[in-house]
């Protein structure tokens, strides 16, 4: 008699989340790392509360999200950094191909905009964390042979520009995460997620609407330049 492997069951239970085209949805619409509402999240997937509500639970109850009340609002997000690497990973296996046309001009938009920068959960994406990615290599603050590490000058890069290491954890310092739009890898892990927050924080880039896309300010395009030499033309 064969023995089934004890992980298979687990791992189905898992695919088995993922293989419904709302609760995809509202996986890759968490990758901007905020909390939604259960009302926001419904709106996004285009379903009723109550149906939303049920995907939700499963979500959670697979360990996926995570929840908190506050008042009458239930938000949710994604549980941890881990689940955020597993849902863009899955995201850079579809094939270019199989994604739905853009139907009007607002979602052409909205595509072209993720496109040229958006966050994936707490770092940044798209040809804006190429650009800063491969700019990062190329000035030898970022080593990418081995698999991606930061180097002595590359920490003393973010400690000259401000921009804190929290190495709490078990997170890595520097990790490459494969980007769905080009289909290369960008700076991920404490150092992506550092400088992330930091060009949000000093303005270097400015969330477009309620979507994971970003847009580099004349600022950032300034400081990007200056501190890397990213050229604004990969920015816009």
């Amino acid at each position: 008699m064969t023995t089934r492997d004890p992980q298979a069951s687990a791992l189905a239970r898992l695919a088995a989340l993922f293989a419904d085209e709302t609760r995809a949805a509202c996986l890759l619409a968490l990758l901007d790392g905020r909390a939604w509402t259960a009302s926001e999240l419904a709106r996004h997937a285009g379903v009723a509360a109550s149906t939303l509500s049920e995907h939700l639970g499963r979500l959670v109850a697979g360990g996926l999200l995570a929840e908190e009340r506050q008042g009458r609002h239930r938000y949710v997000r994604l549980a941890d950094a881990r689940v955020a690497q597993l849902v863009e990973d899955l995201a850079a296996q579809v094939s270019p191909g199989s994604v739905v046309r853009p139907r009007n001009l607002r979602e052409s938009s909205a595509g072209s905009a993720m496109a040229r920068g958006r966050t994936c959960y707490d770092h940044l994406a798209g040809r804006l964390g190429i650009a800063v990615t491969d700019a990062l290599t190329a000035r030898g603050l970022l080593e990418q042979e081995t698999g991606f590490a930061l180097t002595d000058a590359g920490l003393v890069w973010f400690a000259s520009g401000g921009i804190g290491l929290e190495r709490r954890g078990r997170r890595p310092l520097a990790r490459a995460c494969l980007d769905w739009t080009e289909r290369r890898p960008h700076l991920a892990g404490v150092a992506g997620a550092a400088l992330c927050r930091h060009a949000l924080d000093t303005g270097w880039c400015v969330r477009i609407g309620s979507e994971r896309a970003v847009r580099v300010t004349a600022t950032g395009e300034r400081a990007l330049r200056d501190l890397l030499g990213v050229e604004t033309t990969k920015l816009r």
